[in-house]
C-alpha cells in the first residue's frame, strides 16, 4: 500500500492506535509488525470484519505512538531495517528497488 499521509486514529484490541495501514494480507501484516517492532513501536494488529460481523482476510495494523505518521517517518528516514540500512519509500511498499538506474530514466 502507498504510504499516504492522513492520520487516522482507531481502537485495535482496546487500545488506541494509529492505523498504519487496514485492508493488508497476512504476509503484509507480518512485514509491518517486523519492522515497527524492531524500531521501537508497539504494534497492535487484528482481523476486519464486515459489516454484519464476520471475519475477513484482511487485517489492519497500528501502533500505540498516537503521534506516529508512517509517511513522516519514512521520509525522515527514522525507520531502520534489520541490516542497518534506512527503510526507503520502495522498502516499506516491498517494492523491488533497481539501484543501478538514474532517478531520471526510470520509466513508470
Amino acid at each position: 500500500m502507498a504510504l499516504k499521509g492522513k492520520h487516522n486514529v482507531a481502537e485495535i484490541d482496546g487500545i488506541r492506535c494509529t492505523v498504519v495501514e487496514s485492508g493488508i494480507t497476512r504476509e503484509r501484516m507480518d512485514f509491518l509488525t517486523d519492522l515497527l517492532t524492531y524500531n521501537g513501536y508497539e504494534v497492535k494488529s487484528e482481523q476486519e470484519k464486515d459489516k454484519e460481523g464476520n471475519l475477513l482476510e484482511t487485517f489492519v495494523i497500528g501502533v500505540t505512538d498516537i503521534l506516529f505518521n508512517p509517511t513522516v517517518v519514512v521520509y525522515q528516514q527514522k525507520l531502520f531495517r534489520r541490516d542497518g540500512k534506512v527503510v526507503t519509500p520502495a522498502y516499506w511498499e516491498q517494492k523491488k528497488a533497481d539501484t543501478g538506474i538514474p532517478y531520471w530514466q526510470v520509466l513508470r
